[in-house]
């Protein structure tokens, strides 16, 4: 039953968002901020489909921590779902992203009428000096920048080591860090296609202040912040 509400959601998700892409394409003379108030449409329906067909719902803790000023939000990675997630509670928003992902069809489409920060990460160098350099130009633009400072996705209960790129940038900027905690890996856990009824939650921490501590220092107290919520809340 699961399996067959899992490709219920995914087929409804799909078609819902080929629709967009092909209107986003045809209207890829405008603003990046129309194509993403069009785009976005499709992360909130995702959400509420999946409410729908599975039976996940969201519960956010710490939206007034939200900044009125573009930042750099902070978030571990255990699904695909956190991406589509902070769509329908941050602002106007991109993404760094691995190269991999653009090549996906209709997916890739439509990230890339979003001006995201695409990486090669066989190119560590590169990429970091990629990652810093275009997103302070989305800070600067007025988009919010999400980064997933593991790298990639990772079991439920598990955080990984977190790169520096995502605070380089909010020192870059003089912008906040914005720490995001989410346990959407115990129902969409990574590499699965079924999903599990249940609630997930996503707290968002207070602003950091990216002056006056080294980038490292920072990293350190995203990650310190991150691991104390996955505590608490696999405690619960």
């Amino acid at each position: 039953m699961l399996f067959l509400r899992s490709l219920l959601y995914f087929l409804g998700s799909t078609l819902v968002l080929s629709f967009l892409v092909a209107l986003s394409l045809v209207l890829f003379f405008l603003p990046v901020k129309y194509r993403y108030a069009i785009l976005s449409k499709w992360a909130l329906f995702c959400l509420w489909w999946l409410k729908i067909t599975l039976n996940i719902k969201l519960k956010v803790i710490g939206k007034e921590n939200i900044p009125n000023t573009p930042s750099v939000i902070v978030s571990n990675h255990q699904s695909t779902w956190e991406t589509l997630a902070l769509q329908t509670v941050f602002p106007h928003q991109t993404w760094v992203l691995k190269q991999e992902l653009q090549w996906i069809p209709i997916f890739g489409w439509g990230l890339a009428l979003l001006k995201p920060i695409i990486i090669n990460r066989g190119e560590k160098l590169k990429a970091i000096k990629k990652v810093i350099k275009q997103g302070s130009a989305r800070i600067k633009e007025g988009i919010f920048v999400v980064v997933f400072p593991e790298g990639t996705r990772q079991p439920y209960k598990q955080l990984g080591e977190y790169q520096n790129g995502g605070v380089a940038i909010a020192k870059k900027t003089n912008c906040d860090i914005v720490p995001v905690y989410h346990d959407a890996g115990k129902l969409w856990p990574k590499g699965s296609f079924v999903k599990q009824p249940g609630t997930i939650t996503l707290v968002i921490g207070k602003p950091i202040q990216s002056t006056g501590k080294s980038a490292s220092v920072l990293t350190k107290e995203v990650r310190d912040w991150t691991l104390a919520m996955q505590k608490f809340h696999s405690s619960l």
